[in-house]
């Protein structure tokens, strides 16, 4: 069957979890959610936030369930944590985990050639970095002994109030006294060499060689982690490099939570961004 995608698809759920990587003999599991239907599905790969220190595949993606139900191969996934895990661990463990996706696509039914990402907070930081820089060796240097012939390039990124400029928010909440953000940051990232070397941001500041996939980013205006002009400077900055970028701010819209008559708009803005990409895929 040819892939398609319709935002209005409404599908029964099979939801389980799946093991997708061992480290040191721990397991790091994924949360599956797979449409009950003939597929083949389009697929991506779902970050929790948390600001690198907290957080597991079972919390704060208030869209990945509905978004499944409508047609989408989604794994929600754990990865390892900071301060015991510092940068870059949990970047390569998203890396590993878009190869696994595609190497076990036909498993769950699921099209390979469309996985995406998705991500929230720092969850979306994550997902950037990947999308950015999928063959990087210092993030994908964990063979994947099932599926060697796949790498962790993206066919979209879809990233809600992200951290997108570590760096900034790291000044940013030092600033506004937000001693909780200014703690995570640092015992994420080991110095501020690494906050600006995985960054985003100055990853397209400093002209690096990135690939490009499409974004889309919902912010809110009343964000107290991270404000709607970081996300502006990003878009600006990734359109520039030859990026398509799609910036939808919310008003009222406060960091990590809808207001209920606006989460329905904004899963609208995400199922419609995502038969865009299937289209011209």
């Amino acid at each position: 069957m040819p892939l398609s995608y319709d935002p209005n698809a409404r599908y029964e759920l099979d939801v389980r979890d799946v093991q997708y990587r061992e480290i040191d003999g721990e397991p790091l599991l994924g949360r599956l959610y797979r449409p009950r239907g003939e597929g083949p599905f389009p697929a991506f790969v779902a970050m929790h936030g948390g600001a690198w220190t907290r957080g597991d595949r079972l919390g704060h993606l208030s869209f990945v369930e509905p978004l499944a139900a409508s047609g989408i191969v989604v794994v929600s996934l754990d990865f390892r944590q900071a301060p015991a895990h510092p940068y870059p661990a949990s970047v390569r463990d998203v890396n590993y985990g878009v190869r696994w996706l595609k190497a076990h696509a036909s498993d769950f039914n699921a099209d390979a050639d469309t996985v995406a990402a998705l991500g929230e907070s720092s969850g979306g930081h994550l997902a950037m970095l990947v999308g950015m820089l999928p063959r990087n060796l210092q993030y994908a240097s964990e063979p994947l002994g099932d599926g060697a012939g796949f790498d962790a390039s993206l066919r979209y990124v879809i990233c809600t109030w992200p951290i997108l400029d570590p760096y900034a928010r790291y000044l940013f909440a030092q600033e506004t006294g937000r001693d909780d953000l200014v703690t995570r940051t640092e015992g994420y990232f080991p110095t501020r060499g690494a906050m600006q070397q995985g960054n985003p941001q100055m990853i397209l500041e400093r002209g690096e060689r990135t690939e490009t996939p499409p974004v889309l980013i919902l912010q809110g205006t009343a964000d107290v982690n991270v404000t709607p002009e970081m996300q502006e400077r990003f878009a600006s900055a990734y359109r520039a490099a030859g990026g398509t970028c799609e910036l939808h701010v919310f008003a009222g819209t406060a960091h990590g939570g809808w207001p209920s008559d606006q989460s329905d708009q904004g899963l609208d803005l995400i199922k419609a961004f995502i038969a865009r990409q299937i289209i011209a895929a």
